[in-house]
């Protein structure tokens, strides 16, 4: 019998049996409509009334269809799970559009594929060079041989070997040696591949409709039980110098408000643990923020993109984040409560979900990885108090467990428990996998519970935060510091005022140290009047390099000059107060002139309608 099916792009015929079950036809529309069944359904009436369900057993008579009848296709929303298309028709129509056919290829070939394009990161290509192996001096009283021989007590030790981390006070493998350990059998890690877990529905699933209507085991995610992460990407981290944190600090100082800012530096090999990774900040970034005594809320920055473009032009890339929760508990002596220890909590579950989002936008490249990429180096640190109630830092990352399930919107914070995250449950718009966690009970016993609610230490990685003996320097530290980025503070606001008095500074053959310090270049390259990003390339290279010759080459541009020239018509010398720079025409230093209600700029034209002393537009004096 033929049965007609109207659709939003038209009316077509099907040839079925009234034996047929209704999963054929289906299967039968699917192919004359070219759909997938999981992205529509089918209805006896025009207003998605009485649906006929997709099933094996349900057979078209039993549904009263005749010969002639019509019925109503209507596309499905993709709420979450399979959609509509699926990767086979996706590679099918890609194929037929560009005249190619496509052969499958094998998973294996795929790795291996993806192996070779992988471009790691240069600490790792480092560190896969190295031998990775802990060397042992002979023990004079076991070994009983020569200098050029080895036996089991003076054999060089493998990197991931468990008695050596205990004696090294070592908490955590580092990730290198971990590749090593999963490398090292017979087939030198032929068949190992990372991926991360993934807590959505797989799509492409043709047996059913699209959830909430039908789920099966073909594509339900798997329920995931979470284990604590025995290694971890970044080993160490260090502040190149202290001047970096009181530099961040001082807000929190004159404010009393939280703080957060972005970590620049790079990572290099950690020799305290065999084959680690330590990240080194070089520059502390502070984003478009809104902070008070107990929160912070981050706004959206429009100077990432060109905050990155210069960092990467240092040689710098983001490495982490840094925030702040003191909470002065003796102004005269300095000292601030100790909030977080084993009692209370390491991290709250919104710093934890927070972390693990920044993580997520910061990849590891990887090469045993189908994607490409498995974890992130990103870290997180936060200043606090110690239980001696002076300012210290802590340094975390979350697992990569942890990074999944918040990448998939599947942990979410507790109302009244920072220590405390909660699994999400299923909905009409999310089918949420349930999350298992293994604990102790009262009686020692490891028991399995559901993370509703999950204590999110169960998620963490803790990572040494530390400062050299001896102080680098890879920005100048002058006594005449620039003003941070987006500090809405008197005396700390950034315009071209402030960078006049601060470049007045120094001397012509001090350009290289005036000009070397990150908030300086950003704004250089940002600022309202005379952006410079297409022309700073240079000068970020005698930088990096400590050029002073092709700094000073760099100066003699034309697009410099045109600056020089506003610098010298602005004015005043400015002065420096509390290590930031006070200048002319801000703050209570200079009043603002009333002697006229409106006057012209000289600078930009500009017609001024109040009565300051610089222009509304250009922020140059009149």
């Amino acid at each position: 019998m033929i049965i007609r099916i109207q659709s939003p792009e038209g009316t077509k015929r099907v040839e079925t049996k009234p034996t047929d079950s209704t999963k054929t036809l289906y299967e039968k529309v699917r192919t004359t409509f070219n759909l997938s069944s999981s992205g529509f359904a089918l209805y006896l009436g025009r207003e998605k009334k009485n649906e006929l369900l997709s099933s094996p057993r349900k057979t078209l008579k039993g549904y009263k269809l005749n010969h002639g009848d019509m019925i109503y296709l209507h596309f499905a929303n993709d709420g979450g799970g399979c959609s509509t298309v699926s990767t086979a028709d996706r590679k099918t129509s890609s194929s037929q559009d560009s005249g190619k056919v496509i052969v499958p290829v094998p998973t294996q070939q795929v790795a291996s594929s993806i192996k070779s394009l992988v471009e790691e990161d240069e600490v790792d290509q480092i560190l896969a060079k190295e031998d990775g192996k802990i060397a042992r001096k002979i023990n004079p009283q076991l070994c009983r041989h020569g200098a050029n021989s080895k036996c089991v007590h003076c054999i060089p030790l493998d990197p991931w070997d468990e008695n050596y981390l205990k004696e090294q006070n070592i908490k955590h493998l580092s990730f290198n040696s971990y590749l090593r350990k999963l490398t090292s059998g017979v087939d030198k890690g032929k068949f190992v591949v990372l991926d991360d877990i993934s807590c959505k529905i797989k799509s492409g699933c043709k047996d059913h409709s699209p959830w909430p209507k039908g789920i099966c085991s073909k594509c339900q995610p798997s329920a995931i039980t979470l284990n604590r992460q025995s290694y971890r990407h970044v080993d160490n981290v260090m502040f190149e110098n202290p001047n970096l944190v009181e530099r961040f600090l001082n807000y929190w100082r004159v404010t009393g408000h939280q703080r957060v800012g972005f970590l620049y530096g790079h990572y290099e090999p950690h020799l305290d643990v065999p084959l680690g990774i330590k990240a080194t900040v070089a520059a502390v970034y502070e984003p478009p923020q809104e902070g008070s005594r107990d929160h912070v809320k981050l706004l959206p920055d429009p100077k990432k993109e060109i905050v990155d473009e210069v960092a990467k032009g240092l040689g710098l890339t983001c490495v982490g984040w840094i925030f702040t929760d003191l909470v002065p508990l003796d102004s005269n002596n300095g000292t601030v409560r100790y909030l977080r220890h084993a009692d209370t909590y390491f991290l709250s579950a919104h710093e934890v979900i927070t972390a693990a989002h920044l993580q997520t936008l910061h990849p590891n490249p990887c090469r045993l990885s189908c994607e490409g990429k498995y974890g992130s180096k990103f870290v997180t640190v936060i200043v606090t108090g110690d239980k001696n109630n002076q300012v210290h830092m802590e340094g975390y990352q979350v697992s990569n467990q942890c990074q999944s399930v918040v990448r998939d919107k599947c942990l979410i914070p507790t109302k009244d428990a920072p220590e405390l995250a909660y699994i999400r449950e299923s909905s009409s718009e999310q089918y949420v996998p349930d999350v298992y966690f293994k604990e102790k009970d009262q009686y020692n016993n490891e028991v399995v519970r559901l993370g509703r609610p999950l204590p999110v230490e169960y998620l963490l990685l803790d990572c040494p935060v530390s400062t050299p003996n001896d102080p680098i320097y890879t920005f100048a530290v002058n006594e005449t510091s620039f003003p941070v980025s987006n500090r809405m503070v008197e005396g700390h606001l950034q315009d071209f005022t402030a960078l006049a008095t601060y470049l007045k500074k120094f001397t012509n053959d001090q350009f290289l140290e005036a000009v070397s310090d990150l908030h300086v270049l950003v704004y250089i390259a940002t600022m309202d009047m005379l952006p410079l990003r297409e022309y700073i390339g240079p000068l970020l290279e005698a930088v990096k390099k400590r050029d002073r010759a092709a700094a000073l080459e760099w100066k003699q541009s034309g697009h410099w000059a045109t600056v020089e020239q506003l610098v010298m018509a602005s004015g005043g010398e400015g002065t420096v107060v509390g290590g930031e720079t006070d200048t002319t025409g801000r703050g209570s230093s200079v009043q603002p002139s009333t002697s006229s209600s409106s006057w012209t700029c000289q600078h930009c034209t500009f017609i001024n309608q109040t009565a300051s002393e610089n222009c509304d537009m250009c922020h140059l004096p009149q």
